[in-house]
């Protein structure tokens, strides 16, 4: 029984190296032909990384001619299966444009845009690729506003811009707790402004409240009353939008710490004034 085993062992091995000596014969000394056929096959059975190699290396033959649609259609495709998805998103785009008039264009272009989605990493870096996934979704979308794939390239686009929301609103709140005031406030107006409707909005209000009132109590005389008064109009806009916002209360405390700089701050230019 063992030997048998071992047997099926070896010839087993023997069929792996024979396959790969097999492959690497026609990688390097095949003709244009048989690459072409062996790297359909190993894209057929899933070899995707074999298959790479393969159509890299058939590309300049191919260029101009009828299989070159196909050859690029599996590259594209292999190249998302086999998880590089940048490379998969580019060659997919590049499908779109080279075959305008090609069955697969439809398939190709929400690939291309949902490549982009799965190279968008998380908030807390870069997102180039959140934005250009975000373009090229949008324009799926606008594209083929029957596709069956709307649904998923709607659900797509708000985890998108939920992620460009929260990468906007984090670098707003940092701002705020290294004491850049200003640059808190003004990274919370364009967060509010650039994505209206955005979840985040009632806490970039009550963190642009906090940050207003910081500002103002820092700020030097002549600046001091015009920065409190911005920090009241902030509080005001927070009450009004979230009449039952769950920083509320903390609104109010600091609300009132606000009045009384300003009564602070008036009683000090009367006395001023009256010298």
């Amino acid at each position: 029984m063992l030997k048998m085993k071992k047997i099926t062992y070896i010839l087993i091995l023997a069929i792996v190296f024979t396959s790969c000596s097999d492959y690497q014969k026609v990688l390097n000394k095949g003709s244009v032909e048989e690459q072409y056929k062996l790297a359909t096959e190993m894209y057929d059975t899933g070899k995707y990384n074999k298959a790479i190699q393969l159509f890299e290396k058939i590309t300049p033959a191919y260029r101009g001619k009828p299989q070159m649609e196909r050859v690029q259609y599996m590259i594209s495709d292999a190249y998302y299966n086999t998880k590089q998805y940048s490379l998969a998103a580019y060659y997919f785009d590049r499908f779109t444009k080279n075959y305008p008039r090609s069955t697969k264009k439809e398939d190709a272009s929400y690939s291309s845009a949902y490549s982009y989605y799965l190279d968008s990493p998380i908030f807390s870096l870069d997102q180039a690729s959140t934005k250009e996934a975000l373009l090229a979704m949008q324009g799926f979308i606008d594209a083929y506003p029957n596709s069956d794939k709307i649904d998923d390239a709607n659900k797509t686009i708000k985890e998108l811009r939920y992620k460009l929301e929260k990468k906007a609103f984090e670098t707003a709140k940092q701002y705020y707790h290294i004491d850049d005031y200003q640059a808190a406030i003004t990274s919370f107006d364009i967060l509010i402004s650039d994505y209206i409707g955005t979840s985040f909005k009632e806490q970039a209000l009550f963190y642009k409240f906090m940050a207003s009132y910081e500002l103002g109590k820092k700020s030097v005389q002549y600046k001091k009353e015009q920065r409190l008064k911005d920090a009241v109009k902030v509080y005001n806009r927070l009450k009004k939008s979230f009449s039952k916002s769950e920083y509320l209360e903390d609104s109010e405390k600091l609300f009132k710490k606000l009045n009384e700089e300003l009564t602070t701050f008036e009683k000090e230019v009367e006395i001023t004034e009256n010298k």
